[in-house]
């Protein structure tokens, strides 16, 4: 690398780290403002909300922001060198866009390797820290310890609810198993309630304690007790201790898990999981994507100078992360796949990227 992309870089990393210390310490007062009513009336010490819910915040809000403080550095810097005529310098002695470019790609291509490892293993253990401090010191806590009136499909035709299911002890309470009947008419085949059912680790079974059995049949009804009865089910204690914000909380190794039991029970409705799983690696790459469009785009001198550089870059970061937003719900409801919800603004988002190099590049 030249002494130029030496400079070059510097400054955007510099530019990056102090826009995304601006945006972490935004993030942080506005959520201390809205919430600390909550942290005091509930018994919270200064210490624990900054030594371990915001110190534990703060990877989210680093993932969140990335992008957008990766974003405006680079339109900031970009515009000043296109200000000071430095770009026009580098045009007439033949540096194409794509040279200059480059210690912005490499810095990049690095941020969003680290993201991908970030997002995939240190997110989510702090995320679920956070997620602990809010059920224990938030008024409206997002979530008991455990997963009240859960609801599970065990496999194809059959349904499992529980009124409440223990994390810690891996114990379901109020247990119903019902299947589909076979027949045209459809209806309830079977039914199986039990008082409370514990996973045996050993054996791979099920537990279950005060159960009753229902068999409906042409009509009848066959019915018939047991005070202990031991079932094997594809459902595990971690399928079901999870719950829909579950999926910021798993590493990526964690949510592929998941979302294969899911498959192996036999689970239509898992739009939300496998939207979840899919951009903790494709959001990433929002942090090269949105490099690639800055640069290009601040190249040029415009009216109005670096104001209106940021006006305008800031605009296109709100259209690409409101894209993200819009599509994910059509995911969760498998409208479209989830893959494709997932991974499609930033594919469009690269192609509007391509364009405005081969344009700026004329």
């Amino acid at each position: 690398m030249t002494r130029f992309d030496w400079h070059v870089l510097r400054r955007f990393v510099a530019a990056t780290a102090l826009l995304l210390a601006l945006l972490v310490a935004t993030f942080v007062v506005l959520d201390l403002a809205e919430y600390v009513d909550d942290f005091i009336d509930r018994g919270a010490t200064w210490g624990q909300v900054f030594g371990t819910y915001y110190l534990h915040y703060v990877p989210e809000i680093v993932r969140l922001t990335s992008p957008l403080a990766l974003f405006l550095a680079a339109i900031y810097v970009t515009a000043r060198l296109a200000q000071s005529m430095q770009l026009t310098a580098l045009h007439m002695a033949g540096v194409s866009l794509g040279r200059y470019m480059r210690p912005f790609v490499v810095v990049g291509v690095a941020v969003t390797a680290v993201m991908l490892a970030f997002n995939g293993w240190v997110v989510p253990r702090a995320t679920a820290i956070v997620h602990a401090f809010q059920n224990e010191y938030y008024r409206d806590a997002p979530e008991g310890r455990g997963g009240a009136e859960v609801y599970r499909q065990a496999s194809p035709g059959v349904v499992l609810t529980a009124t409440y299911f223990d994390r810690d002890q891996g114990r379901a309470f109020g247990v119903s198993l019902v299947t589909v009947a076979d027949s045209a008419e459809g209806g309830v085949g079977a039914r199986f309630d039990a008082a409370e059912m514990t996973y045996d680790d050993s054996l791979g079974t099920w537990h279950a304690r005060d159960v009753v059995l229902r068999e409906f049949r042409g009509g009848a009804e066959r019915f018939r007790t047991a005070a202990t009865l031991d079932t094997a089910l594809t459902v595990l204690p971690r399928d079901l201790a999870q719950a829909e914000r579950d999926a910021d909380r798993l590493t990526l190794p964690e949510a592929r898990a998941y979302v294969r039991s899911l498959e192996r029970a036999g689970v239509t409705e898992r739009g939300r999981p496998l939207v979840g799983y899919y951009s903790k690696v494709s959001y990433p790459f929002a942090n090269l994507i949105l490099v690639l469009i800055g640069v290009p785009l601040a190249a040029q001198r415009r009216r109005g100078g670096q104001a209106a550089q940021l006006a305008l870059g800031l605009g296109v970061a709100f259209l690409y992360l409101s894209l993200q937003k819009t599509i994910e719900p059509l995911g969760y409801v498998q409208e479209i796949a989830p893959v494709v919800a997932a991974w499609a603004p930033h594919v469009l988002f690269a192609g509007v990227a391509a364009w405005l190099f081969v344009r700026a590049n004329r």
